[in-house]
């Protein structure tokens, strides 16, 4: 069997990603080893995998790539741009820590194939520097740049007219401006090695396969290579640590479910705002603070909603009507997986293209955070909520979502891809 090794970031979104494929791999007798942040080690082998940090002490940041991620990123009112950038910059200094230690490490636990987190954009180049075959996974919505297509950190709709084509191709420039020092590392490395220079973004990219969790329904139309490939999300097989919460205060009330994740969760406007536009609505609202703050920093918002530090997400979206969020990945694909219709408030990264395309396919609404206030907010909620459109589209993706097999699917292709050392083709 395979030994597979997966880089992984150490933020929830990735963790709950790539473990339940670990994990699945795992169950068909391979051995699979995790290189991430050493504050996700825990979590890692509490999932029966085996876990190894290979980032230097000296590099600072490194270490504490999960938790410094949640610090840097509550800068929001520098704007995307500003956001992106930081996150660009830190993924600049995580590749050259990467690259320093992880290919020693790799060769000392005899690793035959490597899963790459797209995010963990010099994976490849490790894997190509030691010779081994590698698999990119996207735990966010695919940066696969298309210039029909406007880029992720944009909430622009799809058109197809001459002026939009060249609106996207100017934001990917800006996109690959602010990625330049990582791409200077990973060039870098490529040419310590003496492997061929990657010329373009998508270069960085597998050429054996390329795994996304969402489905084509959930996309702007689009021109991808013929082993991209759309698996559905992976979420069903993931096993969560059990979130304690008050299941007897629910009422029996119309759910609102709200959540800005686990990583933009810091501002107390964007939940005071919700707050005020669900308070006199014919319904319950509940409020999960991802961990960014205690309950008791907001106490008295209007409406008295059940506000909580966590929440057993899957289990709320399972009685949910409503779910307010700030459109990461996971969340959606789980809110739609229950047919559940979003508004959307997107911060950073690749939230905006994620909330765009809940417009695009008529499962919500969005409202970016830059503009957020009760005057817009409410009369969105109140159209997903009244309008039947939203829910009906919803339980179309819903359905679509069921018939994929996602993780089994996504494992079915890495170990193609691995045993033959040829592009799988999606068709």
């Amino acid at each position: 069997m395979t030994h597979f090794g997966i880089v992984c970031l150490g933020a929830t979104g990735h963790l709950n990603t790539l473990l339940p494929l670990g994990q699945e791999l795992k169950q068909r007798g391979h051995a699979v080893t995790f290189f991430s942040a050493p504050s996700v080690q825990a979590k890692v082998e509490a999932a029966g995998l085996t876990f190894h940090n290979a980032y230097p002490p000296s590099v600072e940041g490194c270490q504490q790539e999960g938790q410094q991620e949640s610090k840097d990123k509550t800068a929001q009112q520098n704007g995307n741009l500003k956001n992106l950038q930081q996150t660009l910059q830190r993924f600049a200094e995580i590749a050259e820590a990467r690259l320093q230690t992880i290919p020693e490490v790799i060769r000392e636990q005899t690793i035959d194939a490597l899963i790459v987190d797209f995010s963990a954009l010099e994976g490849g180049t490790i894997a190509d520097h030691l010779g081994i075959p590698y698999i990119t996974v996207c735990c966010v919505l695919p940066f696969y740049q298309d210039p029909a297509i406007p880029p992720v950190f944009t909430t622009w709709q799809y058109n197809r007219a001459p002026w939009a084509t060249l609106r996207n191709q100017i934001a990917y420039r800006i996109l690959n401006r602010l990625a330049r020092p990582t791409w200077q590392t990973i060039a870098r490395y490529r040419q310590l090695w003496q492997l061929p220079i990657c010329e373009k973004a998508n270069d960085v990219f597998s050429e054996l396969a390329i795994i996304t969790r969402h489905i084509p329904e959930f996309e702007f139309p689009r021109q991808l290579p013929a082993h991209f490939h759309f698996t559905g999300p992976f979420h069903q097989s993931a096993e969560r640590e059990a979130v304690p919460f008050p299941f007897d205060r629910l009422n029996d009330k119309p759910l609102i479910y709200a959540s800005m994740g686990t990583l933009q969760n810091r501002s107390r406007s964007v939940f005071y705002a919700i707050a005020k536009s669900c308070a006199n609505l014919e319904a319950q609202l509940v409020i999960s603070l991802g961990g960014g703050l205690e309950p008791t920093a907001l106490p008295d918002l209007p409406g008295n909603p059940l506000v909580v530090k966590y929440a057993p997400q899957l289990e709320l979206l399972q009685k949910a009507t409503l779910n307010i969020t700030h459109a990461g990945l996971n969340t959606v694909l789980e809110s739609l997986s229950y047919g559940v219709p979003m508004v959307a408030i997107p911060i950073t990264d690749d939230q905006p293209g994620i909330a765009a395309r809940i417009v695009w396919t008529g499962t919500g609404e969005l409202i970016p955070f830059s503009r957020i206030n009760v005057s817009k907010l409410k009369p969105a909620i109140e159209q997903v909520l009244t309008q039947a459109s939203y829910k009906k589209n919803a339980v179309r993706l819903q359905n679509a979502i069921h018939q994929t097999n996602g993780v089994s699917h996504a494992c079915n292709i890495i170990e193609q891809a691995v045993l033959t050392c040829k592009p799988v083709n999606s068709f």
